[in-house]
């Protein structure tokens, strides 16, 4: 019995350790398919399409009876959920693995909440609350992540591998960057996620109904990135499917990461509150560097490790101050509080 209590008490940890780890499959399957010369933006077409027939069946049977007032506002928010949280961040962030690393990437991407409150609070949607405790730690953490930021980017210092065989470093991965251009993709990645967590709030408002939202914003999303990508590279090269890698990346998140962050993180937000998921996303970053530094042979500098460990500073101060005050962004029910935090491009 004290097994079974013990085991019930610990599911949502467990939860988020497993979503880390398909997480962390995620970003190593990505960088090689990428590199390997995959097209961003028909990998982002052909993951949503499968993500959204996984989907469906969800927003049918649990939100079949439920009303459904498709208005032009309603297309409006779902046009700019999808453009915002999928098709710029999607992409752009794709497109900064590729010219980068994934451990790069990864440690970026924890800028997302700093971003994302500096926008709430230049839009009035949430307070600074200076003279709180919990406003300050709040502060302070944003400071600390920037700083953190700035090193990882700026700061190079002493390179070092870890142990003396990379399996794929020559065979399967070809190794591609180009630091800048990547560096900018992924801000503007960063960017494009925040915005998308300020238009969530006004989608709920109007939609509330976070299947059939999830699945129409994919279905969007799909279409907006096939436009896109046709602007960019109308070969049939590009877009054409094989049975390699690149497909059983595309499957692996489409069918497996992407309902996966959508059904855990609703489910332990329930259970324990919108902070708690955002708490575990530095095991990712951890294990996606070593996991990189093992595998592909990707050298491991001492101005990133730095870098990792003050946002990683940053983010703890960020959240606990966070976590210390009540939640101020309007949403006008239960269920559209889960949907706002789970964001789909926590399937980065």
């Amino acid at each position: 019995m004290e097994m079974k209590n013990l085991f019930m008490a610990s599911r949502p940890v467990l939860a988020m350790l497993l979503l880390q780890a398909l997480g962390t499959a995620m970003q190593l399957l990505l960088k090689v398919a990428l590199n390997k010369g995959a097209f961003v933006y028909a990998f982002v077409v052909y993951r949503h399409a499968i993500a959204t027939v996984c989907v469906a069946p969800l927003a049918f049977f649990f939100e079949r009876n439920k009303e459904k007032k498709l208005t032009f506002e309603v297309w409006f928010w779902l046009f700019m959920n999808a453009i915002t949280g999928v098709t710029m961040a999607v992409g752009l962030f794709y497109y900064g693995v590729r010219d980068t690393t994934a451990t790069f990437a990864s440690n970026m991407i924890n800028l997302v909440p700093i971003i994302t409150f500096a926008f709430s609070t230049v839009f009035g949607i949430e307070k600074l609350l200076l003279k709180t405790k919990a406003g300050k730690m709040k502060i302070a953490g944003t400071i600390i992540c920037l700083v953190g930021a700035l090193i990882t980017i700026l700061y190079k210092g002493k390179s070092f591998h870890i142990g003396h065989v990379h399996m794929l470093e020559n065979s399967i991965i070809k190794k591609r960057t180009h630091w800048a251009r990547g560096t900018v993709m992924l801000l503007s990645s960063c960017l494009s996620l925040a915005i998308w967590y300020i238009v969530q709030v006004e989608l709920l408002k109007v939609f509330p109904l976070k299947y059939w939202g999830t699945m129409l914003t994919f279905i969007i999303a799909a279409a907006q990135s096939t436009v896109m990508g046709l602007c960019l590279n109308r070969s049939k090269a590009a877009w054409q499917l094989e049975w390699n890698l690149q497909l059983a990346t595309i499957i692996y998140s489409g069918a497996v990461v992407t309902p996966a962050i959508f059904l855990l993180v609703s489910w332990t937000v329930k259970k324990r509150g919108p902070t708690f998921p955002s708490v575990f996303n530095p095991l990712a970053l951890i294990a996606v560097a070593f996991s990189e530094a093992l595998i592909f042979g990707e050298e491991i500098s001492l101005g990133s490790l730095l870098g990792m460990s003050i946002v990683i500073a940053g983010l703890y101060s960020f959240l606990w101050g966070r976590r210390q005050e009540p939640v101020v962004l309007p949403r006008p029910s239960g269920a559209a509080r889960e949907v706002s935090r789970v964001p789909e491009s926590a399937g980065l």
